[in-house]
């Protein structure tokens, strides 16, 4: 090993050269699966659009069964993703795709209110560890001054399966409709769920657990990146077991603000098609390329400012201010009569700061966790935060009920985003500023 390899890649662009190499090998490929992973949970919203007059569901039923895949998802999350952590991510992440896949192609067979929930629910189960083991998995790969841009560019999986699944869900509601005597609704579920089976398989020849089995990288390469990962490690002093993660206050803390920050994350991916449906647009072909514009403003903000992030090494203030645009954003969506422009206005606000503050909210935790509290501490943030899903939808579905509209609600999870920003703004600056 040559005393260049060790250099940090601040001060050698060759070693910039090394990790734009590995983003370009590894990051879109995850972002599609990511994508694939996103549409399968998410796809719920339109289908609603059809199954629940076809099913006789009210919206309280709707709002559960959307909402109790967070509850499997958050029980087997922290010990699928210390799995992930011992038994590798190629097999793991694996395994993950092709059974969410298989289960989400059931769902075109639910006839019942308990149907629909235990499919939801295991659901949850099949797709629990996923996107803490890929956050883990990039920790392996990326040090501090690139994850935030490697993060977000991950993470713009989320606006990218709505800009993508808008449309193509509202074709498939109208094209595929009455074919094979199946609902629209139906082949919604079984088209879209077809990509994560499909790609589980090729994660098994494409993705490597570590950067020593990398064939693709150089010896000079692997051992630039091991050095500089190595060397940051020293450099946190942070929590590197279980139970030092467990215990620890500031990953509770997190955990709570992500609460705050997933809760408007759901909000928009779930019940945006409702929201604009209410605005008087009936057709889903519309409706689905409507939404398409709150996201591509999010996947804009989300590079930009992550970008912006790790160029100044300031972390809480990328997260927070997102967060307070999404609550105005939510606010501004929930207020009655101000017309689609503007309604839509508040929607992209609401889509795109939630958006942005989770994926500079995901370089914070790794900032003080290392090894196998990387594995477990993350998970854990993520369970907490994934409550959100569970307790927002559900929450949504029964004031839809009580008061004839969603709008109300939108006004409690602004406060949320509001609660999340500040709570970002707690953390010590000089633990997660790098």
């Amino acid at each position: 090993m040559s005393d260049n390899s060790t250099v940090s890649f601040k001060t050698n662009e060759s070693n910039a050269q090394v990790y734009k190499k590995v983003a370009w090998r590894l990051v879109p490929f995850l972002c599609i699966c990511y994508l694939a992973a996103y549409l399968d949970r998410v796809n719920v919203g339109f289908a609603k659009l059809q199954m629940l007059n076809d099913l006789s569901f009210s919206n309280t039923v709707y709002g559960i069964g959307a909402g109790i895949f967070f509850l499997g998802y958050v029980i087997f999350e922290v010990p699928s993703n210390i799995l992930m952590h011992k038994v590798g991510a190629r097999l793991w992440i694996a395994r993950i795709m092709i059974s969410w896949g298989l289960i989400g192609a059931g769902m075109a067979f639910v006839q019942t209110p308990t149907q629909f929930y235990v499919l939801r629910f295991l659901l949850g189960v099949a797709e629990a560890g996923f996107i803490p083991g890929v956050l883990l998995y990039l920790t392996y790969w990326f040090p501090a001054a690139w994850r935030g841009r490697i993060i977000a560019l991950f993470l713009a999986a989320i606006p990218m399966s709505n800009i993508i699944g808008g449309p193509l869900s509202g074709w498939i509601l109208t094209t595929m409709n009455g074919i094979a005597e199946m609902r629209g609704w139906q082949w919604l579920f079984i088209i879209e769920t077809l990509p994560s089976i499909l790609l589980g398989f090729v994660v098994l020849r494409f993705l490597d657990d570590r950067v020593e089995n990398a064939r693709w990288l150089t010896d000079e390469e692997k051992a630039c990146i091991k050095q500089d990962i190595e060397d940051e490690a020293k450099q946190t002093g942070g929590h590197v077991s279980v139970m030092d993660a467990m215990k620890s206050a500031r990953v509770w803390l997190l955990g709570v603000a992500y609460f705050c920050v997933a809760s408007s994350i759901y909000i928009s991916s779930f019940w945006m098609p409702t929201l604009i449906k209410q605005l008087g647009i009936d057709n889903p072909v519309q409706i689905g390329w409507l939404t398409t514009i709150p996201y591509v403003a999010a996947i804009v903000a989300m590079i930009i400012v992550n970008i912006s992030a790790d160029k100044h090494a300031e972390r809480r203030w990328h997260t927070a201010i997102p967060c307070f645009i999404a609550a105005l954003g939510l606010v501004i969506s929930g207020t009655p009569g101000l017309g689609i422009v503007i309604t839509m206005f508040g929607l992209t606000l609401a889509a795109a700061g939630a958006s942005t503050s989770q994926a500079s909210f995901w370089s914070l935790p790794p900032m003080f966790l290392t090894g196998a509290a990387a594995a477990a501490g993350i998970a854990l943030v993520n369970s907490l935060g994934n409550i959100a899903g569970m307790a927002s939808t559900g929450l949504v579905g029964w004031m839809t009920d009580l008061t004839g509209s969603p709008n109300s609600a939108l006004y409690l999870f602004a406060v949320f985003a509001l609660i999340g920003g500040l709570m970002v703004l707690r953390l010590p600056a000089h633990t997660v500023n790098r």
